[in-house]
């Protein structure tokens, strides 16, 4: 994994990228991992090699690629949002998480705070079991930094290095 440069963020923005890229290292079988608002935006992601290139390509052609962390955080807020409309439906209170198992891997959702979810793309061998207790030990630790302030500091940094990385091409 390409650590995001951290340079110019807060502690606590630093903090978040360091569990991340912790979660991404420590954990097998763990491809990619995305940290979405409520409102559907990337605020953080593991991959920022993918990131960078499905950037390069949306300046080519207006689909965008597939597997980038674009992708993921589209995925996993659509996912998201599909499984808090289903559970106010049924009336059973709030989702803690959901999990998508395919042929050739899994899809983990996890709510982290004020609507905010944490997404991890596992490949089709991994422990799903070890990917959602780690999970869950992001969410306790990243749920409470998780401000409004420190998304729109995320939103922000993601958007400067979108800025940045365009003029240096």
């Amino acid at each position: 994994m390409t650590a995001p440069s951290t340079f110019g963020l807060s502690s606590e923005a630093r903090n978040l990228h360091w569990l991340l890229t912790n979660l991404v290292e420590e954990v097998p079988g763990i491809l990619s991992v995305a940290v979405v608002s409520s409102d559907g935006l990337l605020l953080l992601s593991s991959d920022q090699d993918r990131i960078d290139a499905a950037r390069e390509a949306q300046a080519v052609r207006r689909t965008g690629p597939r597997g980038s962390a674009a992708d993921l955080a589209t995925v996993v807020s659509g996912v998201g949002s599909l499984t808090i409309g289903a559970a106010r439906l049924m009336d059973f209170g709030n989702v803690k998480h959901t999990m998508v198992a395919m042929d050739e891997g899994s899809l983990f959702v996890m709510s982290i705070s004020d609507g905010s979810l944490l997404g991890v793309h596992g490949s089709a061998d991994a422990d799903m079991s070890v990917i959602a207790y780690h999970m869950a030990l992001f969410v306790g630790r990243a749920g409470h930094v998780l401000t409004p302030e420190l998304r729109s500091e995320l939103r922000k940094s993601l958007e400067s290095e979108s800025t940045s990385a365009g003029s240096t091409r």
